[in-house]
């Protein structure tokens, strides 16, 4: 039986889930990392320019096409336009295949949680984690486990599970990032790592770096997968989207920045280096975690954090194809996550086996899990939100006076919304296919 349509049961529900949403390994994980790879403070700058202002228009857009549709994303393109429910139904499909990845990454996480409190001792950093990733089964188990998280919550529904699980986890994260920010800034020459977030190098600054910070700002926000626009079709018709989605942006800046204060500082007081790359949480980090006092429990804290921030994140990957899946084929919210944890389950077994036994399978010279991530984050996501800016601009004729009050701020939105953003988008998928 069909579930009827659910809404938010308050403002905040709404922003505190879409920040769950937007906050999530993005933020904690990859961050620090690109940041890293990036030149620093110059690329936290441009970053910040950027998703105030480029990325606001998409995100924005995307919110009021669910909210002004009512529908899931294949139900809103069809309602658009018949003939374009098929570009909508590349938005569900990629949070599968999003989630097909992303909750190997859980597993690893659950795995180091573990490892953490029974304060078991590594020697070999670089060692042990290749280890791990290759075993053929103990990441296996551990990312059906990660993924059955986050199944459970969506499928309890929008109010008991999803809001639920937001409530409880996100102001969690934020204590929990606190701590660790007062813990690594008070690490010995912690004032290194804090010049080098916050004392930018001109010199370092590229159209390279530029579209890497703009590739990050649309990953970290969720934009393109599906997820916004759902969110978006459970808004009640008295909830103003301006001061939600500069809430959700500002939110989400802030959680990358005190990752970043909490990471840096302890990598420079141990003479590690920031542009480490992937291996930054689960080798740098670790090692650092493993000769400071107490480090099994600041290692456990920190872990605990990333498990907050990729369940509330992975709930939101799942929720716009489970909707599609319950209103598409008038299936009840049960039935809908049974299929889905069935078929990312068939994907993700694969992909976690990707880096041992299935390493020489190959797609364009990328292993599965590699392959997968390339598709979604380099291809995917832009295109879907080109796509749906495209439709908005041009097609629907979407107007900023209708949701930006501001004379001014209502022009730029729409320039942004038909020239700016589109073309952002395009340089973004010519050099990702590069």
């Amino acid at each position: 039986m069909k579930d009827k349509r659910p809404t938010w049961t308050s403002k905040y529900s709404f922003i505190i889930t879409t920040i769950g949403s937007a906050v999530g390994l993005g933020n904690i994980w990859r961050f620090p990392y690109v940041m890293g790879q990036n030149g620093g403070a110059i690329f936290l700058a441009v970053y910040i320019l950027i998703i105030s202002t480029i990325c606001f228009i998409p995100l924005i857009n995307e919110l009021y096409i669910g909210k002004l549709t009512k529908k899931e994303c294949i139900g809103a393109y069809e309602s658009i336009n018949k003939n374009f429910k098929y570009l909508g139904a590349l938005n569900p499909i990629t949070g599968l295949l999003i989630a097909s990845f992303y909750f190997i990454v859980g597993g690893w996480i659950i795995n180091y949680i573990i490892k953490s409190f029974i304060n078991y001792k590594i020697q070999n950093y670089e060692e042990y984690f290749t280890e791990f990733i290759k075993n053929p089964i103990y990441p296996c188990i551990l990312t059906i486990l990660f993924l059955f998280i986050c199944i459970f919550f969506t499928a309890r529904g929008l109010k008991k599970g999803i809001e639920t699980a937001n409530k409880s986890f996100m102001p969690l994260l934020a204590v929990i990032l606190i701590f660790l920010v007062i813990v690594s800034l008070n690490l010995p020459n912690a004032h290194l790592g804090l010049e080098y977030m916050f004392k930018p190098d001109f010199t370092k600054l590229n159209s390279h770096m530029v579209l890497n910070a703009l590739g990050q700002a649309f990953f970290t926000l969720s934009i393109g997968m599906g997820a916004l626009l759902t969110y978006g079709s459970y808004i009640k018709e008295d909830k103003t989207l301006v001061k939600s989605v500069y809430t959700i942006i500002l939110s989400d800046t802030i959680f990358a920045i005190l990752a970043g204060i909490m990471i840096f500082p302890a990598v420079f007081s141990f003479n590690m280096e920031p542009n480490s790359g992937a291996g930054l949480v689960f080798v740098t980090l670790p090692k650092i975690f493993s000769q400071i006092q107490y480090g099994n429990i600041v290692s456990g804290a920190f872990f605990i954090l990333l498990f907050c921030a990729a369940i509330t994140s992975g709930i939101s990957i799942l929720e716009g194809p489970c909707a599609s899946l319950i209103e598409k084929f008038n299936i009840s919210r049960t039935k809908a996550c049974f299929i889905l944890f069935l078929f990312i389950s068939i994907i993700a077994i694969p992909a976690t086996l990707s880096f041992g036994i299935l390493e020489n399978i190959q797609f364009f010279h990328k292993s599965i899990f590699d392959f997968l991530d390339f598709l979604t984050s380099n291809i995917m996501l832009p295109v879907n939100t080109l796509f749906l800016c495209l439709i908005s601009g041009w097609y629907l004729k979407i107007r900023g006076d209708i949701l930006i009050k501001n004379k001014i701020g209502a022009f730029l939105f729409n320039i942004g919304l038909k020239y700016i953003v589109p073309i952002s988008l395009i340089l973004l998928i010519i050099i990702g296919l590069h």
